[in-house]
C-alpha cells in the first residue's frame, strides 16, 4: 500500500510507543522451532550455546565469557552486582534505564549497592562529572565507594556516545580503579550509526562488561552478558544461577541469538530500524508546527507536536507515548519490521491535521 488514502479516513493501528511492541524476526523463530527437536545437553553445555560464544568472541576480536538471560534486566542488574560490592556506587546517568525503569534490580541484585547520578547532556553521562565523584571520600569507611559506572549505548533518548566520549569515560575508570558497564540494549543501533566494529565501542575503549540486546531488535526473548574482563567469569556463573536465570533448555536462548548474529540480522534489522527513524524525523521535520528535539542518532525521536496534531494522529490509530516529557512532547521508536508506508501514512496524516482549521 503507499501512504495515500481518503480525507478522514483512519490508518491501521500502528504503533510507534517502542521497539518492545514488535514481534521476531522470521528467522529467529525458524531458529528455535529448529531447536525443539531431539535431545541436547542442558545449562549451557550444548552445541548451539558453544556456537554463540564463538560467534561472540569473532564478533569482538577477543576471548570474552559469555552468559546468556532471558531479559536486559537480568543481564544489567547481574553485570553491576558482580563489578559492585553492596557498599559500592554505581555512577549512571539520571535518564538510565537502570535508574528509572528497573523497579531496583541494580540495588537488589548487588545486595544494596548505590546508584549515583550524574548529569550530561543528551542523556550521557558526563567524563568530567565522573573524574569528581569517583574522587569524593575514597577510603572513608563512613561512605559508600567508587564501585562502577554504566553507560547505555544507545540512550534512552536515542542518542548515541561517541568513541571518544567512551574511551574518556574508561580513562576516567581506569585511573579511578573501577569497572566500566555497558548497557546495551540497542547496542546494534548504535553500532549501525556509528559505522565502527564492536571492539573499537567496547573494550578497546575501556568497557569490562556489556549487556548486549537482542530482544529489542528482532528477538523473542534473549539478551546476552559479555564479559571482557573474565576474572569476573566464575562469579557470574554463581550469581545467575542463584539469580534464576540459568536455563535447564538453554538451547532455547541460545538458538536466538545464533541467529541474531548468524549474516549479519542483527545490524540489518537495527540499519532498518535507524532508517525508519530517519525518514520519520526527515518527513516531521517539513510539518508546520512541529518541532524535532535533538539529532535522530538511533531508532529513537522526540518532538513537540502541536496539541491539535497529536489529537489527530491518536484519531487516526496511532501510538506513541505523549506528555510524560513535558507539554505536548512526544515520542516515536521505530523498529526492525516498522513498514515504510506506516512511517509515511503518519507524516501524511501529521501534514492534514497540521493544515486543518482547527490546528
Amino acid at each position: 500500500m503507499n501512504s495515500e488514502r481518503a480525507p478522514g479516513a483512519r490508518a491501521p493501528a500502528w504503533g510507534f510507543t517502542s521497539d518492545n511492541i514488535a514481534g521476531a524476526s522470521p528467522e529467529i523463530v525458524e531458529a528455535i522451532v529448529a531447536s525443539s527437536t531431539g535431545q541436547s545437553s542442558p545449562y549451557g553445555a550444548d552445541e548451539i550455546t558453544a556456537r554463540v560464544e564463538r560467534r561472540l568472541a569473532a564478533i569482538f576480536e577477543r576471548d570474552v565469557a559469555v552468559f546468556l538471560v532471558p531479559t536486559g534486566t537480568a543481564a544489567n542488574a547481574l553485570c553491576l552486582s558482580t563489578m559492585t560490592p553492596p557498599w559500592g556506587n554505581v555512577y549512571c546517568h539520571p535518564a538510565s534505564h537502570i535508574n528509572n525503569d528497573e523497579c531496583g534490580a541494580p540495588e537488589f541484585y548487588t545486595h544494596g549497592a548505590k546508584l549515583v547520578t550524574l548529569d550530561g547532556p543528551a542523556a550521557k553521562l558526563d567524563a568530567d562529572a565522573l573524574r569528581a565523584a569517583a574522587r569524593v571520600k575514597v577510603g572513608d569507611v563512613h561512605s559508600t565507594q567508587p564501585a562502577c559506572a554504566s553507560i547505555t549505548q544507545a540512550t534512552e533518548v536515542g542518542s548515541v556516545y561517541t568513541l571518544d566520549e567512551i574511551a574518556a569515560i574508561g580513562e576516567v575508570c581506569k585511573a579511578a580503579s573501577i569497572k566500566l558497564h555497558m548497557d546495551g540494549s540497542r547496542f546494534a543501533n548504535a553500532l549501525v550509526s556509528l559505522g565502527c566494529t564492536p571492539a573499537e565501542m567496547t573494550w578497546k575503549a575501556g568497557v569490562d562488561a556489556l549487556s548486549l540486546g537482542a530482544t529489542k531488535n528482532g528477538v523473542l526473548a534473549a539478551e546476552a552478558i559479555v564479559l571482557f574482563d573474565t576474572t569476573l567469569a566464575a562469579e557470574m556463573g554463581y550469581r545467575r544461577k542463584r539469580a534464576g536465570h540459568l536455563f535447564s533448555k538453554m538451547r532455547f536462548l541460545s538458538a536466538q541469538m545464533d541467529a541474531y548474529l548468524n549474516n549479519d540480522l542483527w545490524l540489518r534489522n537495527a540499519r532498518h530500524a535507524n532508517d525508519m527513524a530517519r525518514r520519520l524525523t526527515q518527513g516531521l521535520a517539513t510539518v508546520p508546527g512541529v518541532e524535532v528535539m535533538g539529532e535522530t542518532q538511533a531508532n529513537i525521536i522526540f518532538c513537540r507536536l502541536p496539541k491539535p496534531v497529536s489529537a489527530a494522529l491518536v484519531q487516526a490509530g496511532f501510538q506513541f507515548y505523549r506528555d510524560r516529557w513535558g507539554p505536548d512532547v512526544v515520542r516515536f521508536v521505530t523498529a526492525f519490521c516498522t513498514a515504510p508506508d506506516a512511517v509515511d501514512s503518519l507524516i501524511a496524516h501529521a501534514r492534514d491535521a497540521a493544515a486543518s482549521p482547527r490546528a
